[in-house]
């Protein structure tokens, strides 16, 4: 019996095209991790575009290290750092190999397995602020680094992968610069999210930290 249409995984060539045009495109997508306990799938409704060694605001614009390595491709794997000694983020490596674009998967709807979110995100009011943010999304659904580099097209077996689910029309999508980017990059509007949707985190600009004396 063939899959649901809704629950067909993207192929690599859906990553394979220009970060910008990837972005939007993957609201209301269905991100699935497979973990020991059982699965956890959210349905993305916030993300950010990184646009790679052009792009002041993206870990890539100073070239490669060992750090961002997963963003330089191929396309279809998932780049994840540790931020601020305390968070993790999950990226989705998009365009051609060695273009080093990506997007942070910012929030989403946690649409399967909220009982296994809710254990690691003790601290959420409700359902909606499972995953309404970065850390708050990896943390619902156990990303670390051990995932950088997973291929999100290797099928079933893979701990990550993306599902068709259900597109959104471009007038549901919202539009604007990104959260806590600050320089040059501070004003691309390479944010992008679904209007309306109580999962989508608030915008906050950048804010210089203070070093301690």
């Amino acid at each position: 019996m063939s899959a649901r249409p809704d629950r067909t995984p993207l192929p690599r060539s859906f990553f394979d095209r220009p970060v910008l045009t990837v972005a939007p495109d993957l609201l209301g997508r269905i991100l699935v991790r497979r973990t020991e306990e059982g699965p956890i799938e959210l349905r993305i409704t916030e993300v950010e575009a990184y646009a790679g060694e052009s792009d002041p605001g993206s870990h890539a614009y100073r070239g490669r290290t060992e750090r961002n390595a997963s963003m330089f491709g191929p396309p279809g794997h998932a780049y994840v750092y540790f931020i601020y000694g305390m968070w993790f983020s999950l990226n989705l490596v998009c365009g051609p190999k060695d273009h080093a674009s990506g997007v942070l998967v910012r929030a989403g709807e946690i649409t399967v397995g909220a009982e296994l979110a809710r254990k690691r995100r003790l601290s959420a009011k409700n359902d909606k602020e499972l995953a309404k943010g970065p850390a708050r999304l990896a943390t619902a659904l156990a990303v670390d680094r051990s995932l950088d580099g997973t291929d999100l097209c290797a099928g079933p077996d893979s701990p990550l992968s993306l599902l068709t689910g259900a597109s959104v029309a471009s007038h549901q999508v919202g539009n604007g610069p990104r959260t806590g980017v600050g320089g040059a990059g501070a004003a691309h509007p390479y944010r992008y999210w679904i209007d309306g949707d109580p999962t989508v985190s608030p915008y906050r600009a950048h804010v210089p930290r203070r070093r301690s004396t």
